[in-house]
């Protein structure tokens, strides 16, 4: 596999962001909906839910907000999405 190219949106990420919420996508958890895996949005801690989820919030918090790079929060996963590029970073 080799390294992902520069992607300008890597400016956008914060150091050391901190989930909002522990305890599931922040949306869902308010609508009572279901999430198959959970985004972290390192520009300001979000928490939603993928695109395998119903509602895909941590995509649509990335359009609504213009924070665009997301990390996984599964445990095992330690990769970073960039949702304008369509890449990993």
């Amino acid at each position: 596999m080799t390294a992902p190219a520069y992607d300008p949106h890597l400016a956008l990420v914060r150091p050391n962001v901190k989930p909002r919420t522990g305890l599931g996508c922040e949306e869902c958890l308010r609508l009572g909906s279901p999430w198959v895996h959970l985004r972290l949005c390192l520009t300001c801690g979000h928490v939603g839910c993928c695109d395998s989820s119903p509602l895909k919030h941590a995509r649509a918090h990335a359009a609504e907000f213009g924070h665009p790079i997301v990390a996984s929060l599964e445990p095992g996963e330690n990769w970073r999405w960039c949702y304008v590029d369509e890449t990993y970073v």
